[in-house]
């Protein structure tokens, strides 16, 4: 069993060096293409939302509490509020909707 893990762990950390060392060497000029550079410009932001969304039902106590701070942090980031006010009125959303529901 100790043996596996040790493969899984070498395939693990080659895969991920293969992932970052293929790029710098294949490709040596700027890239000009406009479709693969606003694919590439949107990854971090795909891959932030991709870890952060599940989190944020997850990180309450109701699913619903969850949703509805999604919601509010949302519409005030849409109507220009900046990260803190949108981070208070996420937690005085999650708070007052799970002091409702108990």
């Amino acid at each position: 069993m100790q043996h596996n893990t040790y493969i899984y762990i070498f395939i693990a950390a080659l895969v991920s060096f293969i992932i970052r060392v293929l790029p710098l060497t294949l490709i040596r000029k700027p890239i000009s293409n406009t479709f693969i550079r606003s694919f590439l410009y949107y990854v971090p932001y795909v891959t932030l939302a991709v870890m952060t969304f599940p989190a944020i039902t997850e990180a309450t106590q109701s699913p619903i509490a969850g949703l509805a701070a999604l919601v509010v942090s949302i519409i005030a980031a849409l109507y220009g509020a900046g990260l803190f006010p949108v981070a208070v009125m996420s937690c005085l959303t999650v708070f007052i909707i799970e002091w409702i529901i108990k």
